[in-house]
């Protein structure tokens, strides 16, 4: 899959990564991370503009963003619930509700920066749960711009290395997504640890 993207980038250019970045934000799977850093890559050999492979990038991942969420706005919950019923979708569909009820926009801005294997789900998530349009929209293409801008500039400076950062940034990221998890998981028992004691005083 990854190769024969790559393998399109000198023919499509910019209209691919937009594309590709574009349907990742819908949770269809593709390489759009490496593709970006990629993307960098022949910036920096001279075959495409930095700036353009950010804008592109970026581009993409605001348009799918907005498609997401409003999506999942319009269809309400029942939307969601299908996607969480799915098994290769659960368990990320879960988690980016959980967070996103709990911290809304902040989990938004999380999703597509340092936890961004759940950045597509918190679009979902947002929508279905009614999350306003406005500070969704502001976490997002805040988001997405160091997102566009992180990946293109990895690439352009480390553009013989990009198949070594690429695996590393997989590993980092699910070592953050399963420190979020936990942390969150943290914060409900306390918050219900704290609301039984409440209780027990009140029934006192």
């Amino acid at each position: 899959m990854i190769d024969t993207v790559l393998a399109l980038v000198p023919v499509y250019g910019l209209y691919l990564i937009a594309a590709v970045v574009m349907l990742s934000c819908l949770a269809i799977p593709l390489p759009a991370s490496v593709l970006v850093m990629a993307s960098g890559g022949f910036a920096a050999a001279g075959d495409l503009v930095l700036w353009q492979v950010i804008g592109a990038a970026y581009l993409g991942f605001v348009i799918g963003d907005q498609t997401a969420f409003n999506l999942a706005r319009w269809r309400g919950p029942g939307l969601f619930a299908r996607l969480k019923a799915r098994p290769s979708s659960a368990g990320l569909a879960a988690r980016a509700e959980t967070l996103v009820a709990r911290w809304g926009a902040v989990a938004v801005l999380a999703g597509r920066t340092i936890v961004a294997p759940l950045g597509p789900w918190t679009s979902y998530a947002g929508g279905a749960a009614g999350l306003g349009w406005a500070r969704f929209t502001a976490a997002a293409m805040l988001g997405a711009a160091v997102w566009a801008a992180g990946y293109a500039l990895l690439g352009f400076f480390f553009a013989d290395q990009i198949s070594a950062i690429a695996e590393l940034l997989v590993d980092i990221s699910g070592f953050i997504l399963s420190g979020v998890v936990a942390l969150g998981a943290g914060w409900w028992l306390w918050r219900a640890w704290r609301l039984q004691g409440k209780v027990a005083q009140t029934g006192k």
